[in-house]
């Protein structure tokens, strides 16, 4: 599946305008992954999780165009309570519908970046019908997440357990600071991941990587997490490079090189690449096709061609 309905207005689309109306369409109604058929009610399960609060997940846009998403409950580890579902849920849509975004950062706070669901909540929603339920929620979350027309990264600090490790698997790249870990703990907890990260992790790092981290429970620092393509970068410690900044800051500068220019320009990149990722190759062709026709001719394309900036 990709974008639910995308493939299907880019085919009818034969106008750029009506296109890129289309595409700016929110995506709660177009990229939900599951239906009522099989049991996925989301206003209902949005009622159920919010019985169990705490924590935050917070969101700052940027004028740069560049938005952080913050994991924020700092006495659980970061641990996501059933409130904070909802609320990334919802954090999604805004980021779905942010017109003038080009990049986020998502990261914890205090220095940890979140190790996956509170216990408290686990243990009051333990029928696996309700465990059915949380996970076709959290499953379409961090997937719209992974779709978001945005070049996303995952700041590492600390650890990134379990869900957490999960959601680093729902951004583009993943950046580690020095002596931050990921481990798919689920193993431990006598489960498998549920919130889309193995299928995710088998996209980025193999199936056999994939089979040693989930299988082996393994702790992967950001040495090992550079050799087998989980990690995308690590940050300075502090004190290696004066004025390196605040780990954020560092991100957010990594982060530039893939979102520096127009703004259609970058969402139009990550819309191809999802294309790609996702749709069968000739489908892929056909998307790339018509988001390419909301590019040409536009005020970027056109200046780039009045300053001959192709070969800078």
């Amino acid at each position: 599946m990709v974008l639910c309905a995308l493939n299907r207005q880019l085919l009818r689309s034969s106008s750029c305008c009506a296109l890129m109306a289309r595409l700016q369409t929110s995506s709660r109604r177009r990229c939900c992954l599951y239906s009522s058929t099989q049991g996925f009610n989301q206003e209902e399960i949005r009622q159920k999780l919010r019985v169990f609060p705490g924590g935050s997940v917070d969101l700052l846009k940027q004028d740069s165009g560049v938005a952080v998403l913050t994991i924020n409950n700092p006495t659980r580890m970061n641990a996501f309570s059933g409130s904070m579902m909802v609320d990334l849920e919802e954090k999604v849509s805004q980021l779905e519908n942010w017109t003038e975004g080009k990049g986020l950062v998502v990261r914890g706070a205090a220095e940890t970046f979140c190790s996956g669901s509170d216990l408290n909540a686990v243990r009051a929603i333990s029928s696996p019908q309700d465990g059915m339920k949380m996970c076709m929620f959290m499953q379409d979350a961090l997937t719209r997440l992974l779709r978001l027309p945005l070049v996303s990264v995952a700041l590492v600090e600390g650890r990134a357990l379990g869900g957490g490790a999960e959601l680093t698997t729902a951004c583009d790249f993943r950046l580690m600071a020095t002596g931050s870990v990921i481990q798919f703990v689920h193993k431990h907890m006598g489960l498998v991941p549920g919130w889309g990260g193995a299928a995710r992790l088998v996209h980025i790092v193999g199936s056999q990587n994939a089979l040693k981290l989930l299988g082996g429970a393994v702790k992967v620092d950001p040495e090992r997490g550079l050799d087998i393509g989980l990690a995308d970068g690590v940050l300075e410690a502090d004190g290696d490079t004066p004025g390196a900044g605040t780990p954020v800051q560092q991100a957010e500068d990594w982060l530039h090189r893939y979102t520096e220019g127009p703004v259609p320009v970058i969402q139009a990149v990550k819309k191809v690449v999802l294309a790609g990722r996702e749709l069968p190759l000739l489908e892929a062709l056909r998307t790339e096709k018509e988001v390419f026709g909301t590019v040409w001719g536009a005020p970027a394309n056109l200046q780039a061609l009045a300053s001959k900036s192709k070969h800078k």
